[in-house]
């Protein structure tokens, strides 16, 4: 018998999550995504650092203040780390945008538009790039213009169906619902530990996931953020699964079968949710005190890792 993570590229396109190109080379994804941390940690590795002085000298020779050349040098960051990364996988690189603009329609679009000229720039072939966008309300009207614009978005820090049904609503060619980040707070809630099968986190992508097929939906469903191993077993089907070098590793090195848990073909007590407008879904989001905690301490720490990115920079601009 196969491993299970050999077993898992058979029914569900496996992401990297990681800006490690090691890693990618090690167990040959389909896609990668970073984000912030991710970028902040890479950032931190000897290895990386021309894909540092690269970005700083580029944002040397660009117009305007050291703030605005602070701002733009950590997307440019972000943009050479996909270039690697687009060498390195043959589907697409998720680039998210300065989380500070998470409640800011008009500066995500700005900020989406730059990134995808930047990989212009840079000779990248932008139907393969995602831009990765907080799903707030805000950054939902913002993914629905760039959609009209043809730029790709993966809507991330998904916590609930209401973000979700938004997101596919307006014709988001990715989401990004999480598994982990949910289990964490019922844990810390509920003082108790789940089972997979009964994990929250796996249980709200699962909801997700059938409630898009049930609807025709052509928005892909990525599960992401996860624990353990069992979160992923428990999902798989999933269109695709964006999982961490450590989990990826003990999958390659776990053996037994692994079942197919999602699929469009048995999705016949999926949920049904009207189309939301913006009242509706503040106040959807709003009775979800998970989701509501979870969404902005996302943007917090993103927030947090892009200010510390930025400072790591700052002096040598």
């Amino acid at each position: 018998m196969t491993d299970k993570l050999s077993q898992l590229k058979k029914m569900t396109t496996v992401v990297a999550d990681t800006g490690d190109f090691d890693a990618i080379a090690q167990y040959q994804p389909e896609d990668a995504t970073t984000n912030p941390s991710l970028i902040l940690k890479a950032a931190k590795i000897p290895t990386y650092q021309p894909l540092i002085e690269d970005a700083i000298a580029w944002a040397q020779s660009q117009p305007g203040s050291k703030e605005d050349k602070l701002s733009s040098v950590v997307s440019k960051l972000h943009v050479n780390f996909g270039c690697e990364l687009l060498k390195r996988v043959p589907g697409y690189v998720s680039t998210e945008t300065d989380p500070h603009f998470s409640f800011d329609k008009e500066a995500t679009i700005r900020n989406a538009e730059e990134i995808i000229e930047m990989y212009s720039a840079a000779g990248a072939d932008t139907s393969r790039v995602l831009i990765k966008i907080a799903s707030t309300w805000e950054g939902i009207k913002a993914a629905e213009v760039l959609e009209q614009q043809g730029i790709k978005c993966n809507m991330t820090l998904i916590f609930g169906l209401c973000q979700a049904t938004a997101c596919a609503e307006v014709g988001a060619t990715l989401i990004s619902p999480f598994v982990g980040r949910i289990l964490d707070w019922y844990k810390n809630a509920n003082k108790c530990d789940y089972a997979p099968h009964e994990d929250p986190g796996v249980l709200s992508v699962s909801e997700i996931y059938k409630y898009m097929k049930k609807h025709e939906y052509k928005t892909i469903v990525m599960g992401a953020s996860f624990r353990n191993i069992g979160e992923i077993e428990y999902l798989s089907g999933c269109d695709r699964l964006t999982i961490s070098p450590e989990l990826l590793n003990e999958l390659q090195n776990s053996e037994g079968e692994l079942p197919r848990r999602l699929s469009p073909d048995n999705v016949d007590n999926a949920p049904h949710l009207k189309p939301l407008n913006e009242t509706a879904f503040r106040w959807d989001l709003n009775e979800n005190a998970m989701a509501t905690e979870k969404l902005a301490d996302g943007i917090r720490r993103f927030a947090a890792d892009t200010a510390e990115l930025q400072a790591s920079i700052a002096d040598k601009l």
